[in-house]
C-alpha cells in the first residue's frame, strides 16, 4: 500500500522536504534535498476541489451540481486553491468580489468581514 508523504512538518508546521528517491524496477537510489512539486503540498480539501473543477471542465455550474455548493462557495474554493498554490489574485480584486457578494445578498456582514480579514 503506498501512502502519501506528508508536505508538513508534524512537530513546526514547515514544508518538509524529500530526500531520497528510488526506483521499484531497477532499486536505482537517489539522494539529495529535493522540494515536492506545488500540488504535492496542497491540502487534501484543495486537491478535491481541483480535481473537481478540472473533472466538470471549469464550469462552475457544474461545480456547484457536483458539490451541492453555491456560486459564491464555488469561487471560495477557487481563491483558496489560487492562493494555497501561489497564484491568488490581487487583493483589492478580491475586495470588490466580496463586496459585489455583500450588496448581492449573496454573503451577510459577518461573512463579508471574515473574508476581508483574510486578505
Amino acid at each position: 500500500m503506498k501512502h502519501h508523504a506528508p508536505s508538513k512538518c508534524p512537530v513546526c508546521a514547515q514544508t518538509m522536504n524529500i530526500t531520497n528517491l528510488r526506483c521499484e524496477r531497477c532499486e536505482t537510489e537517489l539522494s539529495g534535498k529535493f522540494a515536492p512539486c506545488r500540488f504535492c503540498v496542497l491540502e487534501e480539501k484543495h486537491l478535491n476541489f481541483i480535481e473537481t473543477f478540472l473533472r466538470c471542465r471549469g464550469s462552475i455550474k457544474d461545480v456547484e451540481r457536483a458539490l451541492g455548493v453555491s456560486y459564491p462557495t464555488v469561487k471560495n474554493m477557487m481563491e483558496g486553491a489560487l492562493a494555497a498554490l501561489g497564484l491568488d489574485s490581487e487583493p483589492a480584486v478580491e475586495k470588490d468580489g466580496i463586496l459585489t457578494s455583500l450588496s448581492r445578498g449573496e454573503i451577510n456582514a459577518e461573512e463579508a468581514i471574515e473574508k476581508l480579514r483574510r486578505i
